[in-house]
């Protein structure tokens, strides 16, 4: 049992209260995941400076910034937020990324792009909330999850989003019980991962799939098909915010729209308290379809 919060915001003039309206979600999805938590914010300026690409990764060695200027011959920046690094930089996100991994290949890349940053920890997610800055943060979408772990151990790598395309980010609630057999097939592909936990199978899929050019409801679909067992899934990328549930729609998902926004969440107390929820169109996602808005 985990909790999903994600907010897409159509009217500008909510884009200041992004931060505090989905740290208001995620505090209510608490006892769905106790464990840990993580966020996705997309166009924040502090966490995402025009003209600058960002990665966010966990473990970064404390000389991160040096090795990175050097090695890029750039000055480079970084935020610690203990255990997630965000680093920024004015070359291309993934030369940024791949630059990180060889300099640093201890650590571990959790989001990369030019308009996304991922912040993951273990502990209570309002505290993480807090931690990160959530609640002053702007921006036109973000993604949350508190997880329960079930299918490995209780640590910020294993945490969602799991963010392994650029400004792409997935979160999961439920299990894919053939993620073993697919991991493989990926893997004889080349693609690499990162942990043991099976969502991060179904977002190496969506991605490789976006890669070779699926749009996410194509790529959802494959998904959709590929991979058994009980989910909810939201799916964000740089202009697009995805949900799609497996055909008996065991695990549950609200959605609320209306001309401000569109928000997602595992249950409807974390939609009670955004603006305007009274006049929104609620309803509850339909099994196997998927759902795309776009920006």
């Amino acid at each position: 049992m985990c909790g999903i919060v994600g907010l897409h915001v159509r009217d500008t003039a909510l884009e200041p209260r992004l931060g505090a309206l989905l740290t208001g979600m995620l505090g209510q999805m608490v006892d769905r995941g106790p464990d840990s938590a993580g966020v996705a914010v997309y166009g924040s300026p502090a966490f995402s400076p025009a003209g600058e690409s960002t990665v966010s990764l966990l473990d970064a060695p404390a000389e991160l910034a040096g090795t990175l200027s050097d090695a890029l011959g750039i000055a480079v920046s970084t935020i610690d937020l203990a255990p997630t690094t965000v680093v920024h930089a004015p070359v291309p996100a993934s030369l940024l990324a791949d630059t990180v991994r060889t300099v640093a290949p201890a650590a571990t890349v959790i989001g990369f792009g030019d308009d996304v940053t991922v912040l993951k920890g273990t502990g209570d997610p309002r505290d993480l909330a807090e931690h990160f800055g959530l609640p002053a943060t702007s921006g036109w979408q973000g993604v949350g999850h508190t997880r329960m772990a079930t299918e490995s151990a209780v640590t910020a790598a294993g945490s969602h989003p799991f963010a392994v395309g650029p400004d792409q980010c997935l979160v999961h609630n439920g299990s894919f019980s053939n993620h073993l057999s697919i991991k493989r097939e990926l893997e004889a592909e080349g693609v690499r991962f990162d942990s043991e936990n099976d969502t991060e199978v179904g977002a190496r899929f969506v991605a490789k799939h976006l890669s070779e050019g699926a749009d996410l409801e194509k790529s959802l679909r494959l998904l959709r098909e590929r991979f058994d067992g009980f989910y909810t899934l939201l799916v964000s990328t740089s202009d697009s915010f995805a949900v799609v549930r497996d055909p008996i729609a065991c695990k549950p998902a609200i959605v609320a729209e209306c001309d401000a926004y569109v928000a997602m969440a595992s249950e409807f107390r974390a939609l009670a308290g955004l603006p305007g929820i009274a006049d929104a169109h609620i309803f509850e996602p339909e099994p196997e379809r998927v759902y795309v808005w776009h920006r």
